[in-house]
């Protein structure tokens, strides 16, 4: 395979030793094999039974069909936030929530850079532009907090926007409640050896090497930066209105399924089985910054 990325190779400071990562290596490193699924102190050291799995996912499918026909019966709405550092898990949990939906009420949202015109506008209105209308269920792949976490590392913002971000989004995330919207806001957060594994993945994946770009390997070396954006954004932005839901998600299994929990628990749809639904794993799934031990 041809190399893919200038410069794959990167040295990182790991637990206080230097690593060197090349992404277009075909080996796994070991001091990542070893040690992907339990970093950034995943609870559980396998990953959940494949076939349970999908056998669970089926239930809660058939509940989210269930929850799209009392959207489109009632015209409530409801908006899905999907965040996470690049390989967090997000397309994966967007797909596996909307797999069975009606596209034509189910949209996916995931916006492109701003164009020379979004950029001389408001800086939420491109998002507001895509919110849903009576009985629709919008999820979007990346959000408004762009401007939280991207935009400010990787020098896409001044640092004027990012702190007037982080001081207006709690009052705009407030109108949308006040609209009467179902809002949610999810966190994937995963652990460093398990992004380094994700990206070595998608290098070697000929269906996924697409999701893999040159600023992910730039980001490589950006993870305190990113660390420390992500904790001042859930710190500035989890109210009681419009709180942040966590999920770790160095097994994306476990996170899809309480992701989804959440979303139908939430819900108060018509015919709602809550046996199917079954309990949200308090050790995957937790509200605020607190969740994550973040003062």
């Amino acid at each position: 395979m041809s190399k893919l990325i200038e410069n794959a190779a990167v040295d990182l400071t790991i637990g206080g030793k230097v690593r060197t990562f090349d992404v277009d290596d075909p080996k796994l490193p070991d001091w990542v094999d070893d040690k992907a699924l339990s970093s950034g102190g995943y609870p559980y050291e396998e990953k959940f039974d494949k076939d349970e799995y999908e056998d669970t996912l089926e239930k809660l499918q058939v509940e989210l069909v269930k929850a799209q026909f009392w959207l489109q019966e009632t015209g409530h709405r409801v908006i899905a936030v999907f965040e996470g550092r690049d390989a967090a898990g997000k397309g994966g949990s967007i797909f596996a929530t909307r797999a069975y939906l009606n596209p034509r009420s189910a949209r996916v949202v995931a916006l492109s850079k701003p164009t020379e015109t979004e950029r001389g506008q408001w800086y939420y209105q491109r998002y507001v532009t895509n919110f849903p209308t009576a009985g629709e269920f919008v999820m979007f792949d990346r959000s408004w907090y762009n401007r939280a976490g991207v935009e400010p590392v990787m020098g896409f913002c001044t640092p004027e926007q990012y702190e007037d971000f982080l001081n207006e989004t709690p009052h705009f995330e407030k109108m949308v409640i006040t609209e009467g919207i179902h809002f949610f806001k999810f966190w994937l957060d995963i652990g460093r050896e398990m992004q380094i594994k994700r990206f070595h993945d998608r290098r070697h994946d000929p269906l996924k090497i697409w999701k893999l770009s040159p600023m992910d390997i730039a980001a490589l070396n950006r993870w305190d930066d990113y660390t420390e954006k992500r904790n001042r954004m859930l710190k500035a932005t989890h109210t009681q209105k419009a709180p942040w839901t966590i999920l770790r998600s160095n097994d994306k299994r476990r996170a899809r399924l309480n992701l989804i929990r959440h979303i139908l628990s939430t819900l108060d749809y018509a015919g709602k089985d809550k046996i199917a639904i079954g309990e949200r794993d308090a050790r995957i799934i937790g509200e605020g910054p607190k969740f994550l031990g973040i003062d």
